[in-house]
């Protein structure tokens, strides 16, 4: 913790800052470490248990240092075919798109509701929290996308009920209003409309904002499994998290994935368990963390909004 102190032979008014001593800076490194390993350690077990032999996860059961290394989780898998990499193209799309259409409408809506002098700010603020509250039910809402929205069974039942959430809407919001008018008023002096100034000084002042709610949406389209499981009825439209769900509950699937009978009887007889569970959550994991990277600048530049001058 940081404090301030005069400084000796100054005038008085002259403050320096004291650091954190050694001995605690040493102490808080050991907890942040076996912290960190804390968090890391479960998923290098993961990747180890999917480079394992089958008889080796028996034998010793989940360990650091497998007594057989073995390739044949993955080499199973692979033998699907292109319904891996179908699957994986359609979570890139759906991530991707879904995405880039949520951080639209969740900006647009959440800048709507942070200005005062909008007509109707609090009939649709009300709305938005009522959503929070209250919900038809799965029922109803399965009915909506597909008999009104007719979403049934296609991409975009996995895309837009997922592209609006109202915390997210709160957070931005609430950021949104950090904004000085002033420097609204400024743009709209010199000429710009609503649309020029959202998007021409809104948007760049708030690109921390979108970028933690991007990543907390990211990360939501990408572990979706259960809107897969919901609508889509033809598998070569499976999501890869749906692909993992429909792997892990039956072999049904890999039946009827293989090109013949005999073809599944014998993936069936060698088909992985313990390894090939570790090697999906693998395939679908390590995808993801490639997205940290991009987000993770925002997080740490961060922004101070106030640039306008007395």
């Amino acid at each position: 913790m940081k404090y301030f102190k005069k400084k000796a032979g100054g005038s008085g008014d002259d403050l320096a800052v004291n650091r954190i001593s050694t001995k605690t800076n040493v102490i808080l490194n050991v907890v942040f470490l076996f912290w960190t390993l804390v968090c890391v350690l479960p998923l290098i077990l993961v990747v180890i248990v999917s480079f394992s032999s089958e008889q080796s996860i028996f034998q010793n059961g989940y360990t650091f240092f497998p007594s057989e290394w073995s390739l044949d989780a993955y080499n199973f898998f692979f033998k699907l075919g292109d319904q891996l990499l179908r699957s994986y193209g359609i979570t890139i799309f759906v991530t991707v798109v879904g995405t880039l259409f949520s951080l639209a409408i969740t900006a647009m809506f959440a800048y709507v509701l942070s200005r005062n002098d909008y007509a109707y700010n609090r009939i649709f603020t009300f709305l938005m929290l009522f959503t929070m509250l209250f919900n038809g039910g799965i029922v109803a809402t399965y009915m909506v996308n597909t008999q009104l929205l007719k979403l049934g069974d296609s991409v975009g039942a996995l895309i837009f009920p997922m592209s609006l959430n109202a915390f997210y809407v709160i957070v931005l919001r609430t950021f949104y209003k950090g904004i000085p008018m002033e420097i609204i008023e400024a743009a709209r002096i010199d000429g710009a409309g609503e649309f020029k100034t959202f998007f021409s000084i809104v948007l760049p002042l708030s690109k921390p904002g979108l970028a933690t709610i991007g990543m907390f949406t990211t990360i939501a389209y990408w572990n979706d499994w259960f809107l897969g499981m919901l609508y889509i009825v033809d598998q070569k439209k499976y999501p890869v998290q749906t692909l993992l769900w429909s792997m892990q509950n039956s072999l049904e699937f890999m039946k009827q994935s293989s090109a013949n009978a005999l073809e599944y009887a014998e993936m069936a007889a060698n088909a992985p368990t313990d390894s090939g569970r570790m090697a999906l959550t693998v395939l679908v994991v390590l995808p993801i963390l490639l997205a940290y990277p991009f987000f993770q600048k925002y997080f740490v530049k961060g922004l101070t909004v106030g640039g306008v001058k007395g």
